[in-house]
């Protein structure tokens, strides 16, 4: 029997839109399993504590746990390399930082291009980090701090979770514009004993994991990083109260590896803005020093875009290289 050229035609549409049909299907029943955010930041850090807020939620939302897994070293490279060659159907996520952007530029050897390789998911946080000091040092204020660095050349620890993160990239900043010696001391795991004790004496660290210790009374807080003051900290001033036009932010989001399906990218997405738009979420996000921070996919790639080429010029300035 000769079908219709018509009938032949409509035949080969619809063979030609099953694939289609089938990613959309499989993209609306994601996820049937368990899906990895991987942090390349150590466990109690902003990037960890931040992860666990999100991935409860789309746990809740989806039906299915999202399960932070950290992988700390090399400067987050490690986890961003899992990402970047794990299989891209949405199962393997990235914790994406501030730290991935100026990677970029600190490390001109890597196997990945993180632009390219991976898919901007959503933008989630924007964090003001802190200049915290141990107690023992005499300064109280952030003029007095620098009077005393520059009476201490190269006497005063400066800890960071490594090489490039914001902790380490807001305090070159505050060096280059402050016109001080601080030694980077950076740690592969946690900062904070060495910082508890004494034997580092300032971190530009992230609120999120700085408010327990600075409630304690265990470091003391000189200021905050943002252009305007925090609200978990009212009385603690912005370094460009002292230092005009300073301002170093941490910010968080997620990252998928290239190819991902679109639907699944659109799908986390949706529930991560939700996530942002929840009041009782968007609270706990708040109270941890943070301002929420959505958007696109399109809008995130940009922002992250605008960051990269920010940070070059403080890393180059800095002369800031991986160990």
């Amino acid at each position: 029997m000769k079908l219709p050229r018509r009938t032949i035609l409509q035949l080969a549409a619809g063979a030609a839109a099953l694939p289609a049909l089938s990613r959309i299907a499989w993209a609306q029943s994601y996820p049937t399993r368990p899906v990895r955010i991987i942090v390349g930041f150590p466990a109690g850090t902003s990037s960890d504590i931040t992860a666990r807020l999100i991935g409860q939620w789309l746990s809740e939302r989806l039906g299915q746990q999202f399960i932070v897994e950290d992988r700390p070293g090399a400067g987050t490279n490690i986890a961003a390399d899992s990402v970047v060659h794990a299989s891209p159907d949405g199962y393997s996520l990235l914790w994406v930082t501030q730290t991935n952007a100026i990677n970029a530029t600190v490390y001109s050897t890597l196997n990945f291009n993180f632009i390219r390789d991976i898919q901007p998911v959503a933008s989630i946080l924007r964090v003001a980090a802190v200049i915290m000091v141990h107690p023992s040092l005499p300064a109280k204020t952030v003029p007095e701090f620098i009077a005393y660095a520059k009476a201490n050349p190269g006497k005063i620890n400066m800890s960071s979770p490594g090489i490039g993160s914001v902790n380490h990239i807001a305090g070159e900043l505050f060096k280059m514009m402050a016109g001080v010696d601080l030694v980077h001391v950076p740690y592969r795991g946690s900062q904070f004993p060495d910082l508890l004790s004494g034997q580092v004496q300032v971190t530009f660290n992230p609120l999120p994991s700085s408010l327990e210790f600075i409630r304690a009374g265990k470091l003391r807080a000189l200021a905050v990083t943002t252009a305007s003051r925090q609200a978990v900290l009212p009385d603690i001033p912005t370094v460009g109260e002292f230092v005009p036009g300073y301002e170093a932010t941490a910010w968080f989001g997620i990252g998928a590896p290239k190819n991902t399906p679109a639907e699944i990218v659109d799908k986390l997405n949706r529930e991560i803005n939700a996530g942002l738009a929840d009041p009782q979420l968007k609270a706990r996000l708040v109270d941890l020093g943070g301002e929420t921070f959505a958007g696109s996919p399109e809008d995130f790639a940009k922002f992250i875009a605008a960051e990269t080429e920010k940070w070059a010029k403080v890393v180059k300035f800095a002369g800031i290289k991986p160990e």
